[in-house]
C-alpha cells in the first residue's frame, strides 16, 4: 500500500510539472480533443467536492474518501502524458509483464515452489500473491481478456501464441486455483463476450445464453467454482431465514440493505462524501444499541450503492454516466483496441455490483491505470493512421 500510495503521488505530482515545464508534450487540448471521458471525470470530481458542504461524515473521513476518489486523476493523466502509439505500446508492455510475473507467480505458489515476494497473508492458503483472492482474481480476468483481444501485437515469431497461452493460463488460474467468486462471474462474462465478438453477427443474439451455458459447465468442471456457488446459496439461504450477518454473503446482504435505507432518507443529494461509516453506524445503532461501530472510510461492498449513499440516486446516475462516458471514446477505437477497453470496463462494472471495486485501493488503482493506458493507445492510434491518398492517374 506504501509503494502504490508513493506511486500515485509520484504521477501525480511529476505528470503535473512535466504538463506546466516541458515543452516537448503535445497540448492537453490536443491529447483530449473529441474525448467525453475527461469531461465525466472532472464533473464527478467537482460533485464529491461540493458535497463536503452537506456531508455528515467527520471532515477527515470526507477528506479520505476524496482522495480516493481523486485516483481518477490518473486516467486523465495517462492519456495527456503519453504522447505517441510507441511510448502506449511500451507502458502497456510494462504493465503486462508485471501481470505475467503476478500469474507466474500464483503458479509457482499452487505447486508449492518457494516465492519468497510474496506478501499476502493468503499466499500459502489461497495463492494469493500482493493482494488478496478476491482482487488478484479480478486482475487476472481483465488480464487475459487483455492479452486474447491484444494478441496480433505481440511482437515476435510466436508472440500471438505467447499472448494466447497466457490468457488460457489466466483463465484456468482464476477458474480452478483461486476462489474469488466475483472473479469467477467475471470471467465467465468476458469468455461470454470474447467468444460472441469472434462469431459471425447472425448468431449473437443467441449468445445471451451463453454465460449461463458456461456457468453451469464450469459448476461441474471446477471444484472451486462449484463449491463457491454452493456456498453463495448456502449464506443467502440462512441469512433469509435469520436476518444474521454472519457470512460472506450476509454480510453483503446487510450491508445493501442498509445501504438502500440511507439512500432512501436523502434520495436527492445524500449524505455527502465519506458518509457511508456514519450513516452505516447509526442506523445500526438504531436497530441495536450494542453495535460495535464501524472505522471511517468503509464502504458497503458495492459501488452503485456507495455512490447513492453519498450523492443520492443523481450520484448512482452520474457513476453510470461516467461509464457510459469511457464505453463512448471506445467506439471510435480500432476493433481489438475497443474491445480490450470495452471488456476492462465491463469487468469494472460487474465487479461494482459485489464491491466498491473504483473506490477500494489496490484493484481501483489497477483499473484506472488500465482504463488510462488503453484510452491513450486506443487514441493514439485514431490520430497515427496514415491518411489514404487518392489515386492520380498518370498523364497518357
Amino acid at each position: 500500500m506504501v509503494f502504490i500510495s508513493i506511486s500515485k503521488f509520484l504521477l501525480i505530482v511529476l505528470g503535473a510539472g512535466v504538463l506546466l515545464f516541458s515543452r516537448h508534450f503535445p497540448t492537453p487540448e490536443r491529447q483530449l480533443k473529441g474525448m467525453v471521458t475527461p469531461i465525466a471525470v472532472l464533473l464527478v470530481l467537482l460533485a464529491f467536492a461540493l458535497s463536503l458542504f452537506w456531508t455528515v461524515a467527520p471532515q477527515a473521513d470526507a477528506l479520505g474518501s476524496w482522495v480516493k476518489y481523486g485516483k481518477l486523476i490518473m486516467v486523465l493523466l495517462l492519456v495527456i502524458l503519453i504522447r505517441d502509439r510507441r511510448e502506449a505500446i511500451y507502458a502497456l508492455s510494462t504493465f503486462a509483464a508485471a501481470q505475467v510475473f503476478l500469474l507466474a507467480s500464483s503458479w509457482m505458489l499452487f505447486v508449492h515452489l518457494p516465492v519468497p515476494w510474496a506478501t499476502s497473508r493468503m499466499a500459502l492458503t489461497e495463492y494469493a500473491v500482493f493482494s488478496s483472492y478476491l482482487d488478484q482474481g479480478i486482475m487476472s480476468a481483465v488480464f487475459a481478456a487483455l492479452c486474447w483481444h491484444l494478441r496480433e501485437l505481440v511482437p515476435g515469431r510466436f508472440g500471438r501464441s505467447l499472448a494466447i497461452f497466457v490468457a488460457f493460463a489466466a483463465v484456468a488460474n482464476i477458474l480452478f486455483v483461486l476462489m474469488g467468486r466475483t472473479a469467477h462471474v467475471v470471467s465467465i462474462v468476458l469468455i461470454s463476450l470474447a467468444i460472441m465478438w469472434e462469431l459471425p453477427k447472425k448468431y449473437r443474439p443467441f449468445m445471451v445464453l451463453l454465460p449461463f451455458l458456461l456457468a453451469l459447465g464450469l459448476f461441474f468442471a471446477s471444484s472451486k467454482v462449484r463449491d463457491r456457488m454452493t456456498l453463495v446459496q448456502t449464506e443467502v439461504l440462512a441469512y433469509s431465514a435469520q436476518k444474521t450477518a454472519d457470512t460472506s454473503s450476509g454480510i453483503r446482504l446487510d450491508l445493501w440493505k442498509t445501504a438502500v435505507q440511507a439512500i432512501g432518507e436523502h434520495p436527492i443529494t445524500g449524505s455527502g462524501i465519506g458518509s457511508w461509516s456514519t450513516q452505516f453506524n447509526r442506523l445500526q445503532h438504531e436497530k441495536n444499541p450494542a453495535h460495535v461501530d464501524i472505522d471511517g472510510n468503509g464502504n458497503p461492498h458495492q459501488e452503485f450503492f456507495l455512490w447513492g449513499v453519498q450523492l443520492g440516486i443523481p450520484g448512482i446516475l452520474m457513476f453510470m454516466a461516467l461509464l457510459f462516458s469511457i464505453w463512448r471514446d471506445t467506439l471510435k477505437f480500432p476493433t481489438p483496441y475497443a474491445r480490450a477497453a470495452q471488456s476492462t470496463l465491463i469487468s469494472l462494472a460487474v465487479a461494482c455490483l459485489f464491491n466498491s471495486s473504483l473506490y477500494d485501493a489496490q484493484i481501483g488503482d489497477f483499473f484506472c491505470i488500465l482504463i488510462g493506458l488503453l484510452l491513450a493507445l486506443g487514441r493514439l492510434s485514431i490520430l497515427e493512421q496514415p491518411i489514404a491518398q487518392p489515386h492520380l492517374q498518370q498523364p497518357a
